[in-house]
C-alpha cells in the first residue's frame, strides 16, 4: 500500500487513494472517489462517490464531501466545514439527478465550520473565513466572510492579507510576492 490508512478507516473497493496520502481514524471513502497524492484526511471524514481531491489537499476533522465536489491541488478544508449537493432537499423527494457541482480550484482555503452551498465555484486561492456561508461564486484571491459570505478583501497565495495602492499594486506580507488588481480581478505579478 502506497498510502497510510488507520485501521478504523473504511476504504471501499473502487476508491482511488494516491501515493503518500494519509487517511485517519473513522474515515469512509466510497467507491469512485479520487484522493490525490499526499492528501491528508482527518478524523471522521466522509468522501462520496465521484468526489475528486487533487494533490496535497488537507481535509480536517468531521468534513463530509458529497458527490459533485471537486478540488484542485493544495486545497485546505477546515474542521467541520459543510458541503451540500442539492439546493432544495426533501426527505420524501429523490433529487439525486439534481446534484449540482461545487468546484474548488488550486490553493483554496475553507475555514472551520464554513458552509459551501452546491453549484458554486471558488477560484484559485480564494479564502473563506470560518463560519461563513458561501452561496455564490468566489473570485481568485478573494477573502469572503459572513452569512451570506461577502468579499471584504484579498489574500495572497501564501495567505497574507493584500492591501492594494492606488495603482492596483500590492505586496504579500508573507513572501514579498507582487500582485496586481485590475478590473476587479487579482493576479500574481510573477
Amino acid at each position: 500500500m502506497s498510502y497510510y490508512a488507520h485501521e478504523t478507516a473504511v476504504i471501499d473497493a473502487g476508491a482511488s487513494v494516491g501515493t503518500g496520502a494519509k487517511v485517519w481514524h473513522f474515515c469512509h471513502l466510497m467507491p469512485g472517489c479520487e484522493i490525490g497524492e499526499n492528501c491528508s484526511l482527518g478524523q471522521n471524514v466522509f468522501v462520496a462517490a465521484e468526489v475528486v481531491l487533487g494533490r496535497n489537499c488537507k481535509v480536517q476533522n468531521n468534513v463530509s464531501l458529497y458527490s459533485g465536489v471537486s478540488c484542485g491541488d493544495d486545497v485546505f478544508i477546515g474542521p467541520s466545514a459543510v458541503f451540500t449537493n442539492v439546493i432544495n432537499p426533501r426527505s420524501a423527494v429523490n433529487r439525486k439527478s439534481e446534484y449540482l457541482p461545487t468546484r474548488l480550484d488550486d490553493g483554496v482555503t475553507i475555514g472551520a465550520n464554513a458552509v459551501i452551498v452546491c453549484g458554486t465555484h471558488l477560484a484559485h486561492h480564494a479564502f473563506v473565513g470560518a463560519g461563513s456561508v458561501v452561496t455564490k461564486d468566489v473570485p481568485a484571491y478573494a477573502l469572503v466572510v459572513g452569512n451570506p459570505a461577502r468579499q471584504i478583501g484579498w489574500m495572497s497565495a501564501a495567505g497574507g492579507r493584500l492591501s492594494f495602492d492606488e495603482a492596483g499594486k500590492a505586496v504579500c506580507p508573507e513572501t514579498s510576492e507582487n500582485y496586481l488588481l485590475s478590473d476587479g480581478q487579482v493576479r500574481s505579478a510573477k
